[in-house]
């Protein structure tokens, strides 16, 4: 299934908290179609759905469809803060390649 760092837990709970959304609400992790590169990610806060693959890591539960699932496995969600903005990444082994922005991926 996927990892979650402390860091990308702290995050998601302090947007969650920060927006209101609702506790039994997590983190869903969906592989689309879309990109430069083929498929590129969405992160959104939703309540789990029939079908989902659902851990919970450090307080957070992560979710994600079959479908998205297959390009998942392995994947580390992280939260980086840096010079060039901020934001969670994905650390994903089945990706073959990223485009040069790195807004989307190969499988």
């Amino acid at each position: 299934m996927l990892i979650m760092t402390e860091v990308a837990a702290e995050k998601v709970k302090a947007i969650m908290k920060a927006e209101g959304t609702p506790a039994d609400h997590g983190l869903r992790i969906r592989v689309m179609g879309g990109g430069c590169s083929g498929f590129q990610y969405q992160l959104i806060f939703d309540s789990a759905k029939e079908g989902d693959e659902v851990v919970e890591q450090s307080g957070v539960k992560l979710m994600v469809d079959p479908k998205s699932l297959i390009y998942l496995v392995g994947t580390e969600v992280d939260y980086a803060d840096g010079l060039n903005g901020s934001g969670f990444t994905l650390k994903n082994p089945n990706t073959k390649g990223t485009c040069g922005c790195g807004q989307s991926f190969q499988a």
